[in-house]
């Protein structure tokens, strides 16, 4: 498998996975994933809970190893890359995790220092300065010296955000970004998912099942379903899929098996008579 696969922008991708498979014990995950990502664009990949989204991502910065396939950064196969050598790698990443993973016993100054520490930073003003021009990027430099418990969701999210992008990292990962947010909480993430693809000119990779993120941040969308890649393109071709499962999917909607199965189940414990 070559490292020069095209990626959907016609260019070489920054970023590629090629026939991916993962499973854990009997279940399968991931069932030959094939995706390369466009350099300083954003692609949104879409699914379900449980399609391997997530997964997907963790292979991305080695969290996870495949059982079968290749993963690929900037020209090296990456996935073969021993852990004790994986970190040069991984700094080039920021990863948002689903529920920001801020350390509750430290402060917002102290969470977004620590990836600095941990790479060889420990310059006092170089910290400061580049812990300011983070919180400013985020909108919330007021917050520096407040504990994690202090914050509201939207601004843990905010502030892991910053966090993720203090290394001055080449791709930044949203796993699930605006999850457990109200409405304008998440408008003002994806405003920020734009605000940094932008001025950073990163590689965004943003797993959602949140429509409304998803069409207003993407350059470039993936559906998966069932460990598989079923649909790619621009956004627009999402709008009115003419397959019927994708089309459920797009419309938030409830299979049939699945609402004979709540009805007849309602049924059978007495809940509607």
């Amino acid at each position: 498998m070559s490292s020069t696969a095209k990626d959907h922008s016609g260019g070489n991708s920054l970023v590629r996975v090629e026939g991916l498979h993962k499973s854990f014990g009997d279940k399968q995950v991931l069932k030959g994933v094939d995706i390369g990502f466009a350099p300083h664009k954003t692609t949104v990949v879409l699914g379900p809970s449980g399609c391997g989204k997530s997964v997907l991502l963790k292979h991305l910065v080695g969290l996870l190893r495949p059982d079968q396939g290749e993963v690929w950064f900037d020209g090296e196969r990456i996935d073969t890359v021993p852990e004790r050598e994986f970190t040069r790698i991984r700094r080039q990443f920021g990863f948002l995790f689903q529920m920001g993973a801020l350390f509750d016993s430290l402060n917002v100054k102290e969470n977004i220092t620590f990836p600095l520490h941990e790479s060889g930073v420990h310059d006092r003003q170089e910290c400061t300065e580049r812990t300011m021009q983070v919180l400013e990027m985020v909108g919330l430099e007021e917050c520096l010296d407040m504990m994690p418990a202090e914050l509201s969701g939207g601004q843990r999210k905010r502030i892991a955000l910053a966090r993720s992008i203090v290394l001055r990292p080449r791709v930044i990962l949203y796993d699930e970004p605006t999850t457990g947010l109200d409405p304008i909480r998440s408008d003002v993430i994806n405003e920020l998912i734009l605000k940094l693809q932008q001025e950073l000119e990163a590689t965004s990779i943003v797993v959602t099942h949140d429509l409304t993120s998803a069409f207003k941040v993407a350059d470039y969308m993936i559906l998966m379903l069932d460990g598989h890649v079923v649909m790619e393109g621009v956004p627009e071709r999402f709008r009115n899929p003419e397959d019927p499962e994708i089309a459920r999917f797009m419309q938030g909607r409830a299979s049939k098996q699945e609402l004979a199965a709540i009805r007849n189940s309602s049924h059978r414990t007495g809940v509607l008579s």
